[in-house]
């Protein structure tokens, strides 16, 4: 097995480019940090990363902190693990201590504390509590339903029957709702997706005559993956009619398996391909035999995007990972992954998944001739070819089939086709 190497390439010039509505010179490359050599497009940041992160800092938005705020279900489900814990431990100690103090200002008020040297019969609210200690104890033994038996509560103040009500039922909610944000966040279908594998490198190889442009994608777990989609997005710098250069314009890129794209069946890795033709947002680049030798044509990122149903909870989720130029390499295929055991079992070896081999012909992108239009009999437009020969019969049948008719009684079919 082998593996390609980008060749070194020329500095690029500079670019001109449409930031909303605002246009600025960029003397970077559009996904680089670096604008010379075939090094320098190997290193360039990405605007997805491998394992389908984003790496698009958001900046200068008023008020950010706000619209967190009032979607907190979706902060907390997406706040990093040491942020939730540390929360978590945080809120928890926080209202201990909280209600503790206003424990304490019970008993305060009421004469309860040792400092005042209450009489023999004196009935506390709370039975043993006669300190800040003993305050917050109480508060954690009654929001934690512990009950050690010795500090409870008496009927001798009504404030301090409100007041248990108050902490039982503020605390039962949050946490209800810390509760929920740790199962969402563990249950979220983000973590399936972490068991569907793309191969780690892109291939151009001929398949049924065309060059095509495979991905391999195989799922790692029993359970399946219902109704997967895989479809691609090309992000590349695009130039409109008036001029402007448009950064990061996403064009679509279909993968199909076999011949279809409907629902491929993932119980096996799967390999899926781009037909490139005149169609293809890849026909420029493809054009140039691949690699890196134009870094304007070889400037761009592929982005996949796989959505399937989990089986087991029926959940949505979304699978990514993105291709630079010089993980796409021209003129390799991916060797077989499955075989046959003497058992009569088939057998997936993930220690060929990421291998490539080079192909036996190198794929040739070939566009396809100028198309001529001519109007049928029905006067509808049909496109044909560039052949004088072809053109010059045709024309001729046509003018004789014209004489015909002029001298031939009108006649009407009528098909139910």
């Amino acid at each position: 097995m082998t593996s390609a190497t980008p060749p070194s390439s020329r500095s690029s010039s500079p670019q001109k480019v449409c930031h909303s509505q605002t246009q600025t010179d960029v003397l970077k490359p559009l996904l680089g940090g670096a604008s010379s050599g075939g090094a320098a497009l190997r290193k360039r940041r990405r605007v997805l990363s491998k394992d389908g992160r984003s790496n698009i800092r958001i900046e200068h938005v008023s008020g950010r902190g706000a619209l967190y705020m009032r979607d907190l279900w979706t902060t907390f489900v997406d706040m990093q693990w040491r942020y939730k814990f540390f929360l978590f431990t945080a809120t928890f100690a926080g209202t201990w201590f909280l209600f503790g103090v206003l424990w304490y200002l019970v008993a305060l008020v009421h004469g309860d504390l040792l400092e005042f040297d209450p009489p023999s019969n004196h009935t506390p609210c709370v039975m043993q509590m006669q300190s800040l200690t003993g305050a917050f104890l109480f508060s954690l033994e009654s929001q934690t339903t512990i009950g050690y038996g010795f500090r409870c509560i008496t009927e001798e103040c009504p404030a301090a029957i409100v007041l248990l009500i108050i902490q039982l039922v503020i605390t039962m909610l949050m946490e209800i709702f810390i509760t929920g944000t740790f199962l969402a966040k563990v249950a979220r279908p983000k973590k399936r997706g972490e068991t569907v594998k793309f191969s780690q490198h892109a291939v151009v190889s001929t398949h049924e005559g065309r060059p095509c442009l495979m991905i391999r994608v195989a799922n790692m777990r029993k359970s399946l993956l219902i109704g997967c989609q895989v479809t691609g997005k090309l992000l590349q710098s695009s130039l409109t009619k008036e001029g402007e250069t448009v950064r990061l314009d996403q064009r679509n890129v279909p993968f199909q398996v076999d011949t279809s794209s409907d629902s491929p069946f993932l119980i096996l890795p799967l390999t899926f391909y781009h037909v490139i033709d005149d169609t293809s947002p890849l026909r420029a680049w493809a054009a140039k035999g691949g690699g890196w030798s134009d870094p304007e044509l070889a400037d761009f990122e592929l982005l996949i995007i796989m959505s399937a149903t989990i089986e087991p909870t029926s959940a949505t989720c979304q699978i990514r990972t993105s291709y630079l130029p010089d993980e796409i390499l021209w003129g390799y295929e991916f060797p077989p992954v499955v075989s046959l055991s003497p058992t009569g079992k088939y057998v997936a070896d993930f220690a060929f998944f990421d291998k490539v081999a080079k192909t036996k012909t190198m794929p040739v992108f070939k566009p396809e001739g100028p198309k001529h239009a001519y109007q049928s009999n029905g006067g509808a437009t049909v496109q044909e070819t560039s052949n004088p020969e072809k053109i010059r019969l045709e024309q001729s049948y046509r003018e004789d089939e014209r004489g015909r008719g002029r001298d031939a009684p009108l006649s009407v079919r009528i098909s139910n086709v």
